[in-house]
């Protein structure tokens, strides 16, 4: 069933990436219609490989040196290189991409599947020997493989990333068997007066450091979140375009290929707003497909992780279902003016190869370690 849907989700992500996008092919880049369709039709192949893939290699390959090492390596190369010679396409604002062989390729979304792995088995084995209550063995070293990865992400600057990925690496260190209480119960006091002392710093002077961090487009963002009205020409422009797309799909929709959003109104119909779209022409049902078929698989990485016994499965699984979670919560919530924009995708649905193809093999791994549970099971 797992199977079934990421290829049903897939299929019909390919139909509407079509619907959605053979407008802006022709009138905003000359192209012809089917153009973004062929390009998503491409990365479902190539992530149909990379599903295979990820289910044939042991899960337990992640856990050797020599991988965790390769990991590390490949995805700071990846994101120095973004900072020097990194592509922006226009109006993405963020020089995230990286140009390969006539392809883009963003570095940030095989960071999260990365991280997840490393951090997946760096916590696995703290969990074995005995120091995952440690802040200094443990809590710390986690915090920096983290954070540092999240300082190029700021550079780009990719907002949408850092928001997922802080949220699925605060899910995989719930789910890592670590005790806050013993934690607190083993530092000296002195530590945590300081972090008080700090955190209260930064409420004081929150203004001064949010003016410092926030550019005036973010600013813009998420004021637009609550009054998108007062910036109709710009940050607010898709959010209600968005809103009449949902309006005129109502309950049963216009049709597929019926949309009037998609004829210039929103931007980019075929990629963050694509579920405006599926919304407006197949109205609540589409909805139910995208939610349903996207809650299934996460409802399936969970039961997965709590089946397992071996620590490392647990958390891989809960880093991959919160992955697919929180980037359908924040698609969908940026969508309904819940949160501000992020600018991140619909998995399996919007247009984009490489988060097609990185999820894909997410979804493999998701699989291998998911028949590895069933089979203890059987066994036991």
């Amino acid at each position: 069933m797992l199977f079934v849907t990421y290829f049903l989700l897939c299929v019909f992500g390919v139909v509407m990436v079509y619907s959605a996008s053979a407008m802006v092919s022709v009138n905003r880049y000359n192209a012809p219609a089917d153009n973004f369709y062929k390009k998503q039709l491409l990365a479902v192949i190539v992530g149909f490989g990379a599903f295979v893939l990820g289910m044939l290699i042991p899960y337990k390959r992640y856990r050797e040196k020599w991988m965790l090492k390769l990991i590390a390596v490949v995805n700071i190369v990846l994101l120095t290189l973004v900072l020097v010679v990194g592509y922006s396409p226009p109006g993405s604002g963020a020089q995230s991409w990286l140009r390969i062989g006539g392809f883009n390729f963003q570095p940030s979304e095989l960071l999260k599947i990365s991280l997840i792995i490393y951090v997946s088995a760096v916590l696995a084995k703290k969990y074995s020997n005995g120091t995952i209550d440690s802040i200094k063995e443990s809590l710390i070293p986690i915090s920096i493989i983290i954070i540092i990865p999240l300082i190029f992400l700021y550079k780009e600057p990719d907002n949408g990333a850092i928001a997922l990925i802080t949220a699925i690496m605060s899910t995989i260190i719930l789910a890592s068997g670590m005790s806050f209480k013993r934690i607190f119960k083993k530092t000296n006091k002195v530590f945590w007066i300081g972090i008080v002392l700090l955190l209260s710093i930064v409420y004081i002077y929150r203004d001064k450091l949010l003016s410092k961090i926030l550019t005036e487009k973010m600013a813009n963002r998420i004021q637009a979140t609550w009054d998108p009205y007062a910036f109709v020409k710009e940050e607010g422009l898709q959010i209600i375009n968005g809103y009449y797309a949902i309006a005129l799909g109502g309950v049963s929709g216009s049709g597929l290929g019926e949309s009037v959003q998609k004829l210039g109104y929103i931007p980019e119909p075929h990629t963050d707003f694509i579920l405006a779209i599926i919304i407006e022409e197949l109205g609540t049902l589409g909805l139910l497909i995208v939610v349903g078929g996207l809650g299934f698989i996460v409802m399936r990485a969970f039961v997965t992780a709590l089946r397992a016994k071996d620590p490392m499965i647990r958390m891989m699984a809960v880093g991959i279902g919160s992955w697919i979670g929180f980037q359908t919560f924040l698609n969908i919530g940026g969508l309904s003016g819940i949160i501000p924009l992020t600018g991140v995708t619909l998995p399996f649905i919007s247009y984009g190869g490489t988060s097609l193809v990185i999820l894909s093999f997410a979804l493999g791994i998701l699989m291998n370690i998911t028949m590895y549970v069933k089979r203890d099971q059987n066994k036991r």
